[in-house]
């Protein structure tokens, strides 16, 4: 991938594989023990309650003496892919107003004027 003994620059090794310069540099903080023993416990209320939030979650914590903050709480949901089990809303469900849905006295409507319409123009009006 970059060689830093290669006689291109790094600059130029970078911007040729289209990645950022400050990319090759970072080397990723290992998570702290600390953080590791929260994420334990998170992970065990998640299978315990799969409801609850970050708020929800952030509160049974701090009454478990865990010193911690909700934004906190969010980031590490967010790094260990949970996500709380919520009603999401039903965009799937028709609309009220479908055809289905009306009077049956609509479709005679439509269809009286649709032979109107027909009548109309084929140029004998004296047929409604």
């Amino acid at each position: 991938m970059i060689a830093v003994s290669h006689k291109l620059p790094i600059s130029h090794q970078a911007k040729l594989l289209g990645i950022s310069r400050g990319s090759v540099y970072y080397a990723p903080r290992p998570t702290s023990s600390a953080d590791l023993a929260l994420m334990r416990r998170m992970n065990e209320l998640y299978l315990e309650y799969p409801f609850m939030g970050s708020r929800q979650l952030q509160d049974t914590l701090v009454r478990e003496d865990y010193q911690t903050g909700r934004a906190h709480v969010s980031t590490l949901m967010k790094r260990m892919g949970m996500e709380a089990l919520y009603r999401k809303p039903g965009t799937s469900k028709k609309h009220s107003t479908s055809m289905t849905r009306r009077k049956s006295s609509t479709p005679i409507r439509v269809a009286s004027l649709l032979r109107l319409n027909s009548c109309r123009l084929s140029g004998n009006e004296d047929a409604s």
